[in-house]
């Protein structure tokens, strides 16, 4: 069992125990956010560094609101 923290820019995403680790070029869900794995560091040897990038979410815009008076 190994300890895995998941960074995102400097940024600790996830922390967890497991069996397998990640390789570079993986794709990976974490926290419902896709994203590929850039490197992996061992750090000890039950503790290795993921940095993982994750695709960026585009939302919808809101219709702009109709200004016309409406006629009764």
């Amino acid at each position: 069992m190994v300890t895995i923290h998941f960074f995102e820019n400097n940024t600790i995403v996830l922390s967890q125990l497991l069996k397998h680790i990640p390789s570079v070029d993986e794709d990976i869900k974490i926290k419902g956010r896709k994203g590929k794995v850039l490197s992996v560091k061992n750090i000890e040897e039950n503790i290795v560094h993921v940095h993982v990038i994750f695709e960026q979410v585009i939302k919808n815009q809101p219709i702009s609101k109709d200004t016309k008076k409406k006629k009764r």
